[in-house]
């Protein structure tokens, strides 16, 4: 998942302060976002030429091609209109603080979680090595179960995943001085609410 560190319109904003700290080419640009956001954001290329070239159209970049290499560099009317928005560019870089933190959180979080599962895996495995060395065949009961540490990993993985974006989505857009109506958590209580209930559900129903 690529996190939401910039909304719309702010990565605009944000080249072309980078840029007025000095000229670049693609790939130091790319570098430069990637090292202020702590490498929690690398933009694809796909991501920046297109946005250089749209800003090149306007008129506030400039780039001059060095044999296999082109620099992209800011013009006048860039300057003036990083200057025009000022108080924009210093909430998209608190913003991007925020962002950049709560992404941390968020890894730092599933590396918890991930270690956790490991360990109650390894103590289930190391269970399993006791049996066996008792001489105990192996059953259809232990591949069940080791089917179910599988799908367990694989259900960790979803429900990490899942929370991540949508704490990262929430607390962006709220970092950035979106509003969230109590209406959309409502909204997603019930809905995790009503998932729980059919996992309930369902595995209630293979006992």
């Amino acid at each position: 998942m690529t996190p939401a560190v910039f909304s719309h319109g702010d990565l605009r904003l944000y080249l072309l302060s980078l840029l007025a700290e000095s000229p670049q080419h693609g790939y130091g640009i790319i570098q430069a976002l990637t090292d202020r956001t702590g490498g929690t954001y690398t933009p694809s290329a796909g991501t920046i030429y297109p946005r250089l070239a749209k800003l090149e159209e306007e008129g506030l970049v400039t780039k001059t091609v060095d044999g296999r290499t082109t620099i992209y560099a800011i013009t006048d009317a860039g300057r003036a209109e990083l200057a025009s928005r000022e108080n924009d560019l210093a909430g998209i870089e608190s913003g991007l603080a925020d962002s950049v933190r709560l992404i941390a959180n968020e890894v730092r979080q599933s590396v918890q979680d991930a270690m956790k599962t490991l360990r109650a895996d390894l103590a289930s495995a190391a269970h399993d090595e006791r049996q066996s060395a008792k001489g105990r065949p192996r059953s259809a009961s232990d591949d069940s179960r080791v089917t179910s540490r599988e799908e367990m990993h694989r259900a960790d993985a979803v429900i990490n995943a899942f929370r991540a974006r949508i704490r990262t989505d929430l607390r962006t857009h709220v970092a950035q001085g979106g509003a969230l109506p109590a209406s959309v958590v409502t909204d997603l209580e019930n809905a995790l609410d009503a998932a729980a209930r059919a996992v309930t559900v369902g595995i209630s129903t293979t006992r």
